[in-house]
């Protein structure tokens, strides 16, 4: 059939070899099918060489180019492109309108393209001055004239055209190459300004847990530090959240859970907040299970930014009410509706869209950590656009309160899944363990060997990555708890080096680091670690974590770790 076509075609590869040509195009060109399949385009057809001003190779060598790397056609304006007509080497004048189209593979990549020419010499040489038959009428020789003038015209302007387009477009893949490093940067800044603010966190946070275990009675300096120090952690984990969140780079670890345990979760945590403060926070559950499929861990941060949010725009003394509820969907599905409502300080309702933008704070916080930075409620949309859903915010007007409804799909019906298990007790003791910390830095390792000792745990501290390898070989641990940015030897080496070197299933690895994406926590599974834990770790957290481990059924070396928020 492509033989047969009535238009010149020949066919190219991505290196510009003729691959396929029609009879029409051996027929346009004088050519010969032998000769040309295989050869570059240019080798078989070069420029005139009598020619000084012969710009086709050129123009059909830009235009080829472009569609290579636009995956677009290309439509040239009128061309002379002299042929070779025989052994001797004479060219003949030639006039071409050109189409290059592509050819793409199932990733939109180009393989070929298919070079369709019609012949317009005649049309050319017929209304050249000069060359028509002297009894044309004159005004006929100016009619063919105009039209002369105006085809070359035409061409040249969509000649311009198309550099223009070509121009413009090189413009646009420049300006998204520079979008996309300037994206790289301001992540790998993130990232790395979490991980230099995360490390101080961490001495600070540890040594404030070794402050309240030799104060039992408390200390108001103390319950200062750990109150800012919460507050900090918070703020550091708000700027890798929103970034990931609000470029849609979340990644969700997603299960078929009861929504009603994730917002009872989040409650707990925040209570004593509200307590401290002196809110009130009122709660509404339904009697029967909420299933959704999500991610646990954040459908918990989205509900504790939203009730963070209600006691920080809400007065001493006010209420904030978080209800759950379902409704009916219009395609027959449902939705978990999550409400939470206050009495506080309200907004204008014209700005209830602003209210998700990044770093944009409603004016007249109230609350404790009332400063922030405005980074909450995006995240709270990030996750709920993830799990498809949605966040909606209402007030009546200032000084009248505030709605923030989030709807979530409900998980469609199943047959007999029996209800989710509960997670072992994080509360029960556990016996002590045998650790290895691998840190370099002094005081967070000094706080965390003095920490899991006064636990009963036997901890041994290491500086470096090799003084750790020698220790974890030198004698039997049931923990190695390492950081990445060690000195000497990267954390990955040293967890690749355990694995070949400890009996399997003898010894967990954690790793512990400011960087804590999803990029480091994969780099650190691949490596061998059984977790990774983001700086600043709190002991309370680990000893959870550890708990879990310990007292679950399931055999120490097979038990994979439970979902954590630090995690």
């Amino acid at each position: 059939m492509f033989d047969a076509t009535p238009s010149p075609c020949l066919v190219l590869d991505a290196e510009l070899r003729i691959i396929e040509v029609n009879r029409a195009y051996l027929a346009a060109t004088r050519t010969d099918r032998r000769t040309l399949l295989g050869r570059p385009i240019f080798d078989a057809f070069p420029d005139n060489p009598s020619d000084a001003a012969a710009d086709g190779v050129r123009n059909l060598g830009r235009s080829l180019r472009n569609v290579l790397a636009t995956g677009r056609p290309d439509v040239m304006a009128l061309q002379r492109y002299d042929i070779l007509t025989g052994p001797d080497g004479r060219f003949e004048e030639r006039y071409w309108s050109p189409v290059n189209a592509p050819v793409l593979d199932g990733n939109g990549a180009v393989t070929h393209i298919i070079h369709r020419v019609e012949d317009v010499t005649a049309f050319v040489l017929m209304h050249r001055p000069g060359r028509r038959p002297q009894r044309d009428a004159a005004g006929r020789r100016q009619r063919a004239e105009r039209m002369e003038g105006e085809l070359f015209a035409r061409s040249r302007e969509v000649q311009e055209a198309n550099q223009r387009l070509l121009r413009a477009n090189e413009a646009l893949t420049a300006a998204g190459a520079a979008l996309r490093a300037q994206q790289q940067a301001k992540d790998r800044f993130i990232a790395t300004l979490s991980h230099e603010l995360r490390n101080p966190l961490a001495a600070l946070q540890a040594a404030g847990e070794l402050l309240a275990l030799d104060s039992p009675a408390g200390h108001p300096a103390l319950a200062v530090l750990q109150r800012q120090l919460t507050q900090m952690t918070r703020m550091t984990d708000d700027l890798l959240d929103a970034a990931k969140a609000l470029t849609g780079r979340l990644q969700l670890v997603r299960e078929r859970l009861d929504l009603r345990a994730v917002i009872a979760t989040a409650v707990h945590d925040i209570r004593p907040e509200y307590a401290r403060t002196g809110r009130v926070l009122r709660v509404s559950l339904p009697p029967r299970p909420v299933p959704v499929v999500g991610d646990r861990v954040r459908l918990a941060q989205m509900t504790a930014n939203l009730l963070n949010n209600g006691c920080k725009y809400t007065r001493c003394g006010g209420t904030v009410t978080i209800v759950l509820d379902t409704a009916a969907a219009p395609d027959g599905g449902g939705h978990a509706v999550t409400t939470v409502s206050d009495d506080g300080i309200g907004f204008d309702p014209a700005t209830a869209d602003t209210l998700f933008e990044a770093f944009v704070r409603a004016a007249g916080a109230v609350g404790a950590g009332a400063g922030g930075l405005g980074l909450g409620l995006p995240i709270v949309r990030g996750i709920a656009e993830l799990h498809g859903g949605m966040v909606r915010a209402h007030s009546d007007g200032p000084g009248r309160g505030a709605r923030f409804c989030v709807r979530l799909p409900v998980a469609p019906r199943a047959e007999d899944r029996g209800r989710t298990a509960d997670e072992p007790d994080p509360d029960l003791p556990r016996p002590p363990l045998r650790i290895l910390v691998i840190e370099d830095n002094t005081d967070l390792a000094t706080t965390y060997r003095t920490l899991l000792e006064r636990h009963g745990d036997r901890v041994t501290v290491c500086r470096t990555g090799r003084d750790g390898l020698a220790a974890a070989v030198a004698a039997p641990y049931d923990l190695v708890l390492s950081d990445l940015a060690l000195p000497d030897v990267h954390g990955h080496q040293v967890a690749r080096r355990l694995r070949e070197t400890l009996p399997p299933g003898r010894t967990r690895l954690i790793a512990v680091s400011g960087f804590s994406q999803e990029a480091d926590r994969a780099g650190s599974a691949r490596s061998g670690f059984d977790a990774h834990l983001a700086k600043p770790l709190s002991l309370a957290a680990l000893d959870g974590v550890l708990a879990r481990w310990v007292n679950d059924p399931t055999p120490w070396p097979h038990k994979p770790l439970p979902p954590h928020p630090d995690h």
